[in-house]
């Protein structure tokens, strides 16, 4: 076995071995957002999870972009509207985000133009969704759900 090849194996399973199992994150929407964009700009962070608390607000968005490299710029977007934390967790990219018994999309990544007041976490979906293409109201119930690991 070549040397590439070995060291490509023990990274992937280090990454394996490196997330185990977590809770799911959960809070409710507080306001359903309603509009679209074609250039919004949003820039995705280099990070694969967030630590969130109980009690923060951030905002859900929906793209259809499928680029997840640091830096990639994000356009095309959705706006479903803000969700505040009930849970405090780890939210990884790929994680399966709930809205009442719906499962909308996966977690995509995170842009932090309003951080600290809140990040946008990108939701990638088929086509971009807004929080009426959903029926949405506030206190409907939001998940973050672990995805499957190997």
């Amino acid at each position: 076995m070549t040397t590439t090849r070995t060291s490509a194996i023990a990274a992937a399973i280090a990454a394996i071995r490196e997330n185990g199992p977590k809770r799911t994150v959960h809070g409710s929407l507080v306001k359903v957002l309603l509009h679209r964009r074609e250039d919004r700009g949003m820039s995705l962070e280099p990070y694969a999870s967030r630590c969130v608390r109980v009690g923060e607000v951030h905002e859900l968005v929906t793209t259809d972009h499928a680029d997840y490299s640091p830096g990639a710029r994000i356009d095309r977007v959705g706006f479903l509207g803000f969700v505040e934390l009930e849970r405090a967790g780890v939210i990884d990219r790929g994680d399966t985000v709930r809205i009442g018994d719906h499962a909308v999309g996966t977690v995509l990544g995170f842009d932090a133009c309003h951080f600290p007041n809140h990040y946008n976490i990108l939701i990638a979906t088929p086509t971009t969704l807004t929080g009426s293409d959903l029926a949405l109201a506030p206190e409907t119930r939001v998940a973050f759900e672990p995805q499957a690991r190997p």
